[in-house]
């Protein structure tokens, strides 16, 4: 079937200054769809080439009309102050939540099979759109909200099947502890977590923080290449898994468990996340900062044992529920002609 997708990011690295975390994870899904036998075109701006210079339209189709599909997959958009709410044309305006809306008036609301994943977490519990008998909401959560359907952000089977947990402990680390990624939601886990730990640590943070005063302790390095993410992780014996209290509440994991494993980077995982033992192994539970501080010593004394490695493995074996041949077989349930809502649980 002809899939018609929108999302606003980037398949490729994109460029230094965005927050796109559906990078690492979203050209994973579409080639897996595609090797599926379904065909995509993408409906919003081609960002790619337009803001990276990366030309990708010899793999992939853009259209910036309306062309005939068969289903219609929104990775959701909403209002951003300043910048997706002002008028077309104006300084620093982004078209994503416009042509979003155009797509929803000419697709959705007339009944064009509609999937939406509210990866943020931030489609209105009681948006209209989500009433409607031909369209589904997933969430990238294992706890999602009522009548949702969880889509996890995918690893690809392969890059999963070869990891290796003893090659991984192997290797040489000059970093004790590292975080990549943004502020947005994240100032309190920050400072129980990590800050305190992050002071009796080699560490690193990599990513847009723009209030740091608080913590003058903390080595922040800022926003850095979307290709130099691994190498971080790759250097660092543990993280730590910091997410926006939304997300803890819903179990869930962004795509950060990922990219840290694969590179084998222990995942240090705040206790109260629901369903956290889900994501880690409970040796690699924190309570807090100091708990985490104590940890991270006993952990980076074990580098290249065998203990290590078998830690490792565990971990590579809970990145199972995001296999993308799961996902996929979510969506092929989802956009199958007798599908229903209630089909899925």
């Amino acid at each position: 079937m002809l899939i018609g997708y929108s999302f606003w990011g980037f398949l490729g690295p994109g460029v230094l200054d965005t927050p796109d975390g559906g990078r690492s994870h979203r050209r994973t899904l579409i080639d897996g769809l595609r090797a599926r036998g379904h065909d995509v075109v993408f409906l919003q701006a081609d960002r790619d080439l337009l803001e990276a210079g990366h030309n990708l339209t010899s793999t992939y189709r853009w259209d910036d009309g309306f062309p005939e599909i068969d289903a219609l997959f929104l990775e959701w958009r909403w209002p951003i102050p300043a910048r997706n709410t002002t008028p077309c044309g104006a300084e620093g305006h982004t078209c994503d939540l416009h042509r979003q809306q155009d797509l929803l008036d000419h697709y959705t609301l007339h009944g064009v099979r509609t999937i939406i994943w509210d990866k943020d977490l931030r489609q209105a519990p009681h948006d209209p759109v989500r009433t409607l008998g031909h369209v589904v909401t997933c969430e990238a959560a294992l706890h999602p909200s009522s009548e949702a359907i969880s889509l996890l952000f995918p690893i690809d089977d392969m890059a999963l099947d070869t990891a290796d947990p003893a090659s991984l402990a192997g290797q040489t680390r000059d970093l004790d502890l590292a975080y990549v990624g943004n502020q947005y939601d994240r100032d309190d886990m920050f400072d129980h977590f990590f800050a305190p730990a992050a002071a009796q640590h080699r560490h690193l943070v990599a990513g847009k923080w723009t209030r740091t005063m608080r913590w003058p302790r903390v080595r922040f390095a800022g926003r850095m290449p979307f290709t130099e993410v691994p190498h971080i992780y790759g250097r660092a014996v543990t993280t730590m898994l910091l997410l926006p209290q939304r997300y803890a509440i819903a179990g869930q994991m962004t795509q950060r468990i990922i990219e840290a494993v694969t590179a084998g980077c222990l995942p240090l995982t705040p206790a109260p996340i629901h369903a956290a033992e889900v994501f880690a192994p409970a040796q690699l539970h924190i309570t807090d900062g100091a708990h985490a501080s104590r940890l991270i010593t006993g952990l980076c004394a074990m580098v290249g044992t065998d203990r290590h490695i078998e830690l490792l493995a565990d971990c590579l074996h809970r990145l199972e529920i995001f296999r993308l041949s799961r996902q996929l077989d979510i969506l092929d349930t989802l956009l199958a002609p007798r599908h229903t809502a209630g089909l899925v649980s």
